[in-house]
């Protein structure tokens, strides 16, 4: 909350006296509530109220003790609100990537409104690892936040356990689980695979192969291999073209490293499913690189809209989904979630599943 003064300390307040007035950082870092009470002539009551809002106080006195704080620097001790009031004011959220646009956007959809509530993100990069967020989970309830934000649905057994005795609001994201922990905002990953492949035989493909990364480290990659893989057995394709492009995040260069072999196993393949937009990217380069001309002779289709696939030439047929309302609609549940537990008020679990959509571009 931003403090307010009135530019003086109001009459009846003592002022500061040379030797009480801070003089620099160093000695501002040592000035208590309980200076600051002394300063303004009421009690530490009194500061804490003035410093959590306007009407627990008079006007008057929130004004001369907000002016003290001005003065002398006065920095709120946030552990020992936590201790007081239960609360933390922060919530964790956890994604596989910082770098990957389409979790950044999930992210910046989740500040946004955590912003517009008071409440701070502490962020951690689980790096596509469960037992780096297990780790990570551990260290943030330590901490005590308000509320935690997942990215997927597949967790440890002891990251689960952790999740289940905190009894805080959590949303998993980016998923559809059938069996969720708490609340849900994704969408289907398999549905979208599934997808990618009619799409392609919709275009007349008929030897479709698939670009994914290790099944055991990207689970939505692998919830899109799954629907790919169901898709083409229920078109009767060929079946077994899959070439994993190694441990997540799938990369431009993973995915330039894929498509020759996808040729060599696979000469007649017509059409290419890529787990993500990068990794297409990578395929097309490389096919540009060995003269195999996209889309006259394979046909690649990617995941995620990101902004290499708007932009290159040809550009990226791909699936879109909103990354920033997964994000938005995620931090909207959790205020909601904490304003019923202030009123006492149970809240049922909730299930946001948003639509994904094929965008048609020039590669496909």
């Amino acid at each position: 909350m931003p403090l307010r003064g009135s530019g003086s300390i109001a009459m009846g307040g003592p002022k500061l006296t040379k030797s009480e007035a801070p003089r620099g950082r160093k000695e501002a870092a040592g000035v208590t509530m309980q200076t600051v009470a002394r300063l303004a002539g009421v009690s530490a009551m009194t500061v804490s109220r003035a410093l959590r809002g306007e009407g627990l106080v008079s006007r008057e006195t929130r004004e001369r003790v907000l002016e003290v704080v001005r003065e002398t620097g006065y920095v709120p001790d946030a552990s020992a609100r936590v201790f007081a009031s239960r609360r933390s004011g922060f919530v964790a959220a956890l994604a596989p990537s910082l770098n990957n646009s389409n979790f950044a956007e999930t992210l910046r959809g989740m500040s946004g409104v955590f912003d517009e509530a008071g409440l701070q993100m502490l962020l951690g990069d689980t790096q596509y690892l469960l037992s780096r967020e297990e780790s990570l989970i551990a260290t943030f309830l330590q901490r005590r936040p308000e509320a935690i934000l997942l990215t997927g649905s597949v967790h440890t057994p002891a990251a689960k356990q952790m999740l289940k005795r905190a009894e805080i609001p959590i949303v998993e994201t980016w998923e559809a689980p059938s069996r969720p922990l708490g609340h849900v905002v994704g969408f289907s990953n398999k549905k979208a695979g599934a997808e990618m492949a009619r799409y392609l035989h919709r275009r007349g493909r008929r030897r479709i192969a698939f670009i994914g990364s290790a099944a055991d480290r990207d689970r939505r990659g692998f919830e899109r291999q799954a629907g790919y893989c169901e898709a083409i057995a229920e078109l009767g394709l060929p079946e077994g073209r899959i070439v994993s492009i190694g441990a997540p995040p799938a990369t431009m260069a993973t995915g330039g490293e894929a498509l020759p072999r996808v040729l060599e196993q696979w000469p007649d393949t017509d059409g290419i499913v890529c787990v993500s937009d990068l990794a297409a990217f990578g395929a097309l380069s490389e096919c540009q690189r060995l003269g195999v001309p996209a889309p006259d002779r394979v046909a690649i289709i990617g995941f995620g809209d990101f902004e290499v696939g708007r932009h290159c030439c040809p550009r990226i047929t791909t699936i879109g989904v909103d990354s920033e309302a997964i994000g938005r609609i995620a931090a909207e549940t959790v205020v909601e979630a904490l304003e019923a537990r202030e009123r006492g008020e149970p809240m049922a679990r909730k299930r946001h599943i948003l639509e994904f959509t094929v965008i048609e571009r020039e590669t496909a």
